[in-house]
């Protein structure tokens, strides 16, 4: 099952950069597996009471990790339990154990490592293989269905811990951005007003001019030049703006011109609050999916073309 593996002397095998040699001659019967019931048990000495001690492990749902820290909380006095390829890599703690035992591996608990060979399995046919990847199968369909609801419990009070601290901060600048809306609104509309009066004015004093004061002769290449100022001036908005001087979007603009300049003013930061706003949007949403079971595993824009 296992064989020694450390060497003494200075040349002892490292197992990464920069980590203690091992130097520490170990017998081959300090940790052995067996399979009992179907399940690993994996025998191994505690170097602080110097006892054996027997560990199961469920090679289908156990990481590497967990086994680890069952280690660790058996003996108090284990300070760093880790597991080595032969290669001298380390082996992910996210594994699962039914990886780590197809190999043989190298176990190190604090400055003492172990070489360890698990036992050969019987291969088994292939109608054999099918049937147990279909029992992996319904067992790990069960897993999740048994812990589905505790992590969907655990993951909505998340999420609702998480919407109440995106609408704390969104408080306060939703009330300074409705003010400063407000605010350029009214600059807005009040120019729209004054662009009329000035229109009206204009409209009024060629009248004047063409009735009482000239005559239509005269009024005639004055009206002309004034139309083509005005072409002029919108053929230069497109060229500046890049768009059309159409009446719905000029207002925009001009209130997104107001909006953003009393937005400096205060202080008020767009770019956190756009942030803030797609942050709540999103936990909205993943609530909105969590709350619907039937959603759970359709991606987003499937449950879209269905809403």
């Amino acid at each position: 099952m296992v064989r020694p593996w450390s060497h003494v002397g200075a040349g002892a095998w490292q197992g990464r950069e920069g980590a203690a040699p091992y130097s520490t001659l170990v017998p081959s019967d300090e940790v052995t597996i067996n399979y009992r019931h179907g399940l690993p048990v994996i025998t191994l000495t505690l170097p602080t009471r110097s006892e054996r001690c027997r560990f199961t492990v469920k090679p289908m749902v156990t990481t590497i990790g967990a086994f680890l820290q069952d280690v660790q909380r058996e003996d108090k006095g284990i300070e760093r339990a880790e597991v080595f390829a032969t290669d001298g890599s380390k082996v992910s703690d996210a594994t699962l154990m039914e990886v780590l035992l197809m190999n043989d591996f190298k176990l190190v608990i604090n400055n003492t490592a172990y070489s360890v060979s698990p036992p050969v399995k019987d291969k088994m046919s292939s109608e054999h293989a099918t049937e147990m990847e279909d029992i992996k199968s319904l067992v790990h369909r069960l897993f999740v269905a048994l812990h589905l609801e505790d992590h969907q419990v655990r993951k909505e009070r998340e999420l609702l811990q998480k919407l109440d601290h995106l609408k704390e901060e969104l408080l306060p600048l939703e009330q300074m951005k409705a003010r400063i809306m407000d605010s350029a609104d009214a600059k807005t509309s009040r120019l729209l007003w004054v662009g009329l009066a000035l229109m009206s004015t204009q409209g009024g004093a060629l009248a004047w001019l063409t009735w009482w004061v000239y005559s239509w002769d005269i009024m005639e290449p004055v009206t002309y030049f004034i139309t083509y100022g005005s072409a002029m001036a919108f053929y230069a908005y497109f060229v500046l703006t890049r768009q059309d001087y159409i009446y719905p979007d000029a207002k925009d603009r001009q209130f997104l011109h107001y909006f953003y300049r009393k937005s400096k003013k205060q202080h008020f930061n767009v770019e956190r609050y756009n942030k803030l706003k797609e942050d709540l949007a999103e936990a909205e949403e993943s609530l909105r999916r969590l709350r619907q079971p039937l959603h759970l595993r359709l991606p987003i824009q499937e449950i879209n073309d269905k809403d």
